[in-house]
């Protein structure tokens, strides 16, 4: 056995185990917020005669969700964790402490209708724990370890394969440089994959539309997908713009109740114009809105798309927790709908895949996650060359341009 198996092999078990429970975690707090969900949009509406999806009822529910989550960072030890404004895809573990009220503010936030995903808070919560069990009973290893096989086996769980984990580590430093990639991406690749199989086994939630399949390439297909995967990504610039602005709007009113509340209601009102679909991370709502895109006009799925960037926008710098990955893949999609319902010639699958490449692209600044998720929402081989050359134009807008994150010493 040489020395290199002899460094990765005893990696495997921890590798094993932390994407498992990566993904048990995911599934707890994720059927948590699903049960507490049907309560809020089912349930209670029922037993006073609503219908769940009333315009009232969402402005009532969102705000009401705005003063919970206000309720929590002010009075809950931990405060919520970090502010998510400040907050990377992956950042160093947080005290144990502070894990109750950051699962009490996501799961509030998934349940009310916040149009935020679960990466984030989710990634914190297993980086935390997997750090802590780590380094009391296999210590050796180290914390930093213990940090990435978390993150690759929360990402495996949430995308529902390791590829995912395997491109955004391949833009990471991990390791020492000269070791190859291969070999530094062994453990986080066994993480990604348990999170991934336990997920597949346990829940199985897939990003895939059933739309029409892509007919094959035409040489228009790369000036039509580069047109709109830069559309997308400029309307994804010009939230990314606004994000500063409207975090400072939004820290004038320093008491995280008043704020909270307030953006609730903001939400509440997004909610009302947009409707249920513009609400929630987006998984399920952007397969509804795909099944029933020939009920809307093109201008109305634009402006589903443009709301649910305005909704992102407002729970993203308010103090809400979550992630912003699922939220722009909906309102890719419903920005590539429209594209197709105003020019029926472009493939639908052309469509969708060159918007959600375009708006991840300004929202993540990842070039392999953006592609890959695209290929996720539309998984046809037949595409990815085309999009392969469709995000190089893409790219030049977003490149050098302000990240979707407020810098430590901004107030």
């Amino acid at each position: 056995m040489n020395e290199t198996v002899r460094r990765l092999l005893p990696l495997a078990i921890p590798s094993l185990l932390v994407g498992v429970l990566c993904s048990l975690i995911l599934l707890l707090v994720s059927g948590l917020a699903n049960l507490l969900q049907d309560f809020l949009w089912i349930t209670v509406p029922a037993a006073f005669g609503i219908p769940g999806y009333s315009p009232g009822w969402i402005l009532l529910t969102l705000t009401v969700a705005g003063l919970l989550v206000g309720l929590v960072v002010w009075k809950v030890p931990g405060h919520g964790g970090a502010d998510p404004a400040k907050a990377e895809l992956i950042e160093p573990p947080q005290s144990l402490g502070v894990l109750p009220s950051l699962a009490l503010t996501a799961i509030i936030g998934l349940a009310g209708g916040v149009s935020l995903g679960p990466e984030n808070p989710i990634i914190a919560i297993n980086v935390a724990l997997a750090v802590w069990l780590g380094m009391r009973l296999m210590p050796r290893f180290g914390g930093e370890i213990y940090l990435i096989l978390a993150a690759a086996g929360t990402i495996g769980a949430l995308f529902g394969t390791p590829v995912a984990a395997a491109l955004i580590f391949s833009e990471t430093v991990i390791g020492k440089v000269e070791t190859p990639l291969w070999d530094r991406l062994f453990a986080p690749l066994v993480a990604a994959g348990a999170g991934a199989l336990t997920t597949a086994v346990l829940a199985g939630e897939e990003f895939a539309l059933d739309v029409a399949a892509y007919p094959g390439f035409h040489i228009g297909d790369w000036v039509s997908g580069s047109l709109i995967a830069s559309a997308a990504a400029l309307i994804g610039l010009a939230a990314v713009y606004l994000f500063p602005l409207a975090y400072a709007g939004f820290r004038r009113m320093s008491h995280p109740v008043a704020r909270l509340t307030f953006a609730g209601l903001l939400l509440g009102c997004l909610g009302m114009l947009g409707g249920h679909l513009t609400l929630f991370k987006g998984l399920h709502e952007m397969k509804e809105l795909t099944a029933t895109a020939a009920s809307y006009s093109g201008l109305a799925l634009l402006m589903m798309g443009l709301i649910k960037v305005a909704a992102l926008l407002v729970a993203g710098t308010s103090g809400f927790r979550g992630g912003r990955i699922f939220p722009a893949v909906f309102a890719g999609v419903a920005l590539g709908l429209s594209v197709n319902s105003f020019f029926p010639s472009i493939p639908i699958a052309l469509a969708l895949t060159s918007a959600v490449l375009g708006i991840l692209l300004a929202v993540t600044r990842s070039g392999w996650l953006s592609l890959f998720t695209a290929m996720v929402v539309v998984p046809d081989l037949k595409l990815l060359p085309v999009l392969c050359v469709v995000v190089l134009p893409a790219w030049l807008l977003v490149t050098g341009r302000p990240h979707m994150i407020i810098k430590s010493d901004e107030k």
